[in-house]
């Protein structure tokens, strides 16, 4: 497996172009499911979730096309993806693909609506907790579907088509909101989702669904609404910039120090975590070109955070943050709400010599004036990038073990960081 090595110490300064967000890309690469005409998608970013998605739906029966391949092409300028899923040609889907990657579970909703039947394997644990799937198959049964569990498999049935209806989700649920949303857009009748997810990947597609066809209102507020069309048509679609992307970069910069323009993002996809990093005493501003980021030799102020559902502070930002504040010059508290088990990251934090201390669902960390690069190893996809940030600053070489969680959601990593002036490179075939 790859190795990233990176020398801290080197200030960032440059522009970063922000890739097309990955957990927007994937509902809208499994919507193409609900059509048997043609899905285009701009600004897709190259990504290993990407292209297990596509294994996924080939399975299926959707056919693809990539633009961007060219020679000479830009690569950190996002693919344009052509989907077709004239004849869907297997309703199920296998353990050895879903099992690969949580969000392929959804297909379940539009081959449901669709199809009528669906049999997709559940998609197990992972690192940062069970994530069950219950609030995605009560949201299907509330639109009259039947749900059976055998064999470590679900059997979804609906042989007359999906009937709207009302669901009202107990707690917000970013995965119940995007299924319940392609479900219901093929469905019989009127559905009220209350309770929904309010985060711009929804909105993003229920935007995209909206072109082919579906009558959605209300999507980026806790209360949407679906009028159930017959069919969907085909559609062109540009994936907007990802604000986890975005985050990143923005306290890559605040813990380095430096100057950096994030090129393509847009503040209000992230403006809570904005506000945050700015309290730590970087300057933010938002330019006609995106968001701009310095840090001059000053200290990182500390600050305490609390992980919410959009708008709130985004549980993909925790352990990125909880890096900048090792350095941070006094004591934080980051308290993790969303996902039990999110703090792996910690034990490696500390063989940097960063003081965090675990208390119940926060983690306590005081600051220290100097990190020590020191051997680490990745443990989930957001985990991963935290240990990148951290030896931006420390003192020495870091060598970051298991990068191919990083391959999973961020796109030319090192090549970014290394063109702002970040002395990182990938060392191929061990650790």
């Amino acid at each position: 497996m790859d190795r990233i090595r990176i020398i801290g110490g080197a200030r960032l300064n440059g522009s970063i172009p922000i890739s097309g967000a990955k957990n927007a890309a994937l509902p809208l690469m499994i919507a193409s499911l609900l059509t048997s005409e043609g899905l285009t998608l701009e600004n897709v970013p190259r990504l290993a979730d990407i292209t297990a998605l596509l294994r996924i739906l080939s399975n299926h029966g959707v056919d693809y096309s990539i633009d961007g391949k060219r020679p000479g092409a830009v690569q950190t300028t996002g693919r344009t993806l052509h989907l077709r899923a004239k004849d869907i040609v297997d309703t199920t889907a296998p353990y050895n693909l879903v099992s690969t990657m949580r969000a392929s579970f959804w297909v379940i909703a539009p081959l449901l609506a669709r199809m009528g039947e669906a049999k997709v394997s559940l998609p197990g644990g992972c690192a940062i907790g069970t994530r069950p799937v219950d609030l995605l198959l009560m949201a299907l049964e509330k639109l009259g579907a039947s749900i059976d569990i055998d064999a470590g498999y679900v059997i979804a049935k609906a042989p007359k088509g999906l009937i709207g209806g009302e669901i009202d989700f107990p707690k917000v649920t970013v995965g119940g909101t995007h299924t319940a949303l392609m479900a219901a857009s093929l469905a019989h009748g009127h559905t009220l989702i209350k309770n929904a997810a309010r985060e711009p990947e929804i909105v993003d597609l229920a935007d995209c669904l909206i072109k082919m066809g579906a009558k959605i209102k209300g999507a980026g507020t806790s209360r949407i609404e679906i009028e159930g069309v017959a069919r969907l048509g085909g559609a062109r679609h540009a994936v907007l910039p990802d604000r986890i992307e975005t985050g990143t970069y923005a306290i890559a910069a605040a813990m380095a120090g430096g100057d950096v323009l994030l090129e393509g993002a847009r503040p209000e996809l992230l403006q809570s975590a904005l506000d945050i990093i700015a309290s730590t005493g970087a300057e933010i501003t938002s330019t006609n070109e995106g968001i701009r980021v310095r840090r001059n030799g000053s200290g990182i102020l500390p600050a305490d955070i609390s992980t919410a559902p959009f708008p709130g502070f985004p549980t993909d930002l925790q352990a990125q943050f909880m890096a900048l504040m090792t350095r941070a010059g006094g004591v934080s508290r980051i308290t993790e709400t969303i996902f039990e088990n999110r703090f792996m990251h910690v034990q490696e934090l500390a063989r940097f010599g960063a003081k965090i201390r675990l208390e119940d669902d926060a983690a306590i960390v005081t600051g220290v004036k100097t990190l020590k690069g020191a051997p680490v190893m990745a443990t989930d996809l957001r985990a991963s990038v935290s240990l990148v940030i951290a030896a931006l600053a420390a003192e020495g070489e870091t060598i970051v073990h298991r990068v191919y969680h990083l391959d999973r959601g961020f796109e030319h990593l090192e090549q970014k960081l290394v063109d702002c002036g970040a002395q990182v490179e990938r060392l191929a075939g061990q650790g």
